[in-house]
């Protein structure tokens, strides 16, 4: 049964910084990264890395988040730093295995005051 739990979310001031950590279990997984959803907007991806290391970004997010994954514990993490109020958003996790079956985390909150 594969599972993605999340980490780190929080509370924090605009300029701030966060670490989010997204454990993932029960396969091995080709793909993994993060996307958000502000309230009333539809979920945006955030950032993608391969098990080899490659990482793409977000255009409203590059320079300030760095995604970065460790294969021998089947985890993500994305440093989030400059923050910013629009970066407010539930965070969700999601991994892709070697097969294309894709895997959704139960999402965590940051929230971003000015």
């Amino acid at each position: 049964q594969v599972q993605l739990v999340e980490s780190g979310g929080g509370l924090v001031q605009a300029g701030g910084s966060l670490r989010l950590s997204c454990a993932a279990s029960g396969s091995i997984f080709s793909l993994m990264g993060w996307y958000r959803q502000a309230p009333g907007k539809q979920r945006e991806l955030v950032g993608m890395i391969t098990s080899e290391g490659g990482a793409i970004y977000a255009d409203s997010v590059k320079g300030r988040f760095t995604i970065s994954r460790d294969n021998a514990k089947n985890t993500v993490y994305l440093q989030v730093n400059s923050l910013k109020p629009e970066d407010t958003a539930v965070y969700y996790c999601y991994a892709r295995t070697t097969v294309l079956n894709s895997y959704w985390g139960q999402g965590t909150q940051v929230t971003v005051s000015s």
